[in-house]
């Protein structure tokens, strides 16, 4: 499902109440505020990221991303940082989503799905009929021994991508490896409702305002 207006943009990472003003300033649509993972950047303290939940005006969406698997964990986690949106980066049980749907009525679930190969999209299928409000696909891999969730700075397979967009009934965010050297590339080639950066608008680790303003100039 593509959106006729322009391609949203998911700022993650955020380090700050200071880059989360930033990013707002700059035209991000929601900022990604990263829980405890077992591996990957940007990972705040669940203190912060309530501070930063706090500060962050409408409509801006607000995504905590989240490891945790059950659905008690994930509420508890949720209940810490009071964000209006749940990442899941990680897969979950198929009870789980009406379990949370029905806990956080007016909170929305976003699936992470990990791009590998084209049994992926299957999984994103389900993910949406399981109860994913949306999904975002990225470019981890949850079957090694240190799963990755996210945060890699690596590309996937974009045709993959394409493939669930084009049968997707639920918005899609795309991440992985995005900067302003590939942007538009990526909106041409996924279509996708949005785009989700991390390492490609920072400097050092952190916000970068230059790389930010380029990015922000490529969309449509």
């Amino acid at each position: 499902m593509q959106s006729p207006f322009r391609t949203r943009v998911k700022i993650c990472c955020i380090s700050s109440i200071e880059e989360a003003q930033k990013a707002i300033r700059l035209g991000a649509d929601a900022l990604g505020l990263v829980g405890r993972m077992p591996s990957g950047p940007g990972v705040i303290s669940d203190d912060l990221a309530a501070q930063v939940v706090q500060v962050t005006p409408p409509p801006i969406a607000t995504f905590m991303l989240t490891s945790e698997t059950t659905a008690d964990n994930i509420l508890a986690h949720q209940r810490r940082v009071g964000a209006n949106t749940i990442q899941l980066v990680d897969a979950v049980s198929a009870g789980t989503y009406a379990q949370l749907k029905f806990a956080l009525p007016s909170v929305k679930l976003v699936q992470v799905i990990h791009v590998i190969d084209e049994r992926n999209i299957e999984e994103a299928l389900l993910a949406i009929q399981l109860g994913a409000d949306t999904l975002l696909l990225d470019s981890g891999n949850p079957n090694l021994a240190v799963k990755e969730l996210g945060g890699t700075g690596r590309i996937h397979n974009w045709q993959v991508s394409r493939q669930i967009v084009e049968q997707s009934s639920v918005p899609v965010f795309l991440a992985g490896g995005l900067n302003s050297s590939n942007v538009r590339e990526a909106i041409d080639s996924v279509g996708p409702f949005g785009l989700d950066i991390c390492s490609g608008v920072r400097t050092n680790g952190q916000l970068d305002t230059q790389k930010l303003e380029a990015f922000m100039r490529l969309l449509s």
